[in-house]
């Protein structure tokens, strides 16, 4: 049985956190729920509201309060103009007592403000810092966003807008992967640790299986197989997901099927027949039979 200790193993560290929109605070609602105890340091936001409560200064808080009020919800947020002398002032109070500072700037700004890595380990040499970048390296102060980070790893395949934000998401574990690293290494040295992590690089390991041809039409989970495939059914479609063979014999014997062998499911008469057998049942019908033959599926209205 796991011991709170064990199941919050960041209770005691001190997280500083610069970074804006959903990359950096994902990371940081993460890290939080690890135990460490997490300060998100925002720039002046544009007034307040009606009801006297200042505006946020992350874009996030402005264009969907929903989304920025979970992410934050066990994050202490403060304003601070790092333009000036009594922002910088402050933030290097905060900087002395943290772990950890996380951040989201291109290079060039954390340069400008005095933040850059080579900067902080002269003033903090306690410290670990993460960088969220665009992409690494020499492209780092180039401009981006998620479905340009997913175009360029080849998973936007149509005009259709990705259904989530897989680069932004993918970006934030990777973050807390990243921090987590540093922190173990800090603590193991007594000094602090850099890491960057890119979100063209967090899109580039979710496309890994595109890459090895895996998720491609002619790839086993892309379609080409018939047991792993969305079908329509009368009131809606099926998500089918009878990949190994003991439920593709289950989805064969289902649809009445001769028994495949590993060729069979390939074949594009069985989708075919998959595909005819799913039209003449409702939903019902499908949860009924995978509950009763054990296939993995899943029905959505249309």
């Amino acid at each position: 049985m796991a011991t709170r200790s064990s199941a919050r193993p960041l209770t005691g560290t001190r997280i500083v956190s610069l970074a804006l929109n959903l990359p950096g605070p994902a990371a940081l609602m993460r890290l939080a729920a690890m135990g460490a105890r997490c300060l998100k340091v925002e720039p002046p936001g544009p007034g307040a509201t009606a009801s006297g409560r200042p505006i946020s200064g992350d874009p996030m808080g402005q264009y969907d309060i929903g989304a920025y009020s979970v992410m934050h919800e066990d994050v202490r947020v403060i304003q601070l103009d790092l333009k000036t002398e009594r922002g910088q002032a402050q933030l290097a109070r905060e900087l002395l007592r943290a772990d950890l500072l996380l951040t989201s700037f291109r290079p060039s700004a954390l340069t400008k403000l005095g933040l850059d890595w080579k900067t902080l380990r002269r003033s903090f040499g306690h410290l670990s810092m993460v960088e969220i970048v665009g992409a690494p390296g020499e492209r780092a102060d180039e401009p981006g966003h998620d479905l340009t980070y997913l175009a360029e790893a080849g998973l936007v395949t149509g005009t259709e807008l990705p259904p989530t934000l897989l680069a932004d998401m993918a970006g934030a574990l990777m973050a807390s992967e990243a921090a987590l690293s540093a922190l173990m290494q800090a603590r193991a040295s007594g000094r602090g640790q850099h890491r960057q992590v890119a979100l063209s690089s967090a899109a580039e390991w979710l496309a890994l299986p595109r890459t090895w041809g895996l998720t491609l039409p002619s790839g086993a989970v892309g379609g080409a197989h018939a047991g792993y495939r969305v079908y329509a059914c009368k009131d809606g479609r099926v998500a089918i997901a009878a990949l190994e063979p003991h439920f593709a014999r289950a989805l064969f014997a289902a649809a009445g099927l001769p028994e495949p062998d590993l060729r069979a499911p390939f074949a594009p008469q069985a989708r075919e027949a998959i595909a005819a057998w799913a039209l003449t049942k409702t939903r019902r019908q499908l949860d009924a039979l995978a509950a009763q033959h054990d296939i993995p599926l899943h029905t959505l209205s249309k």
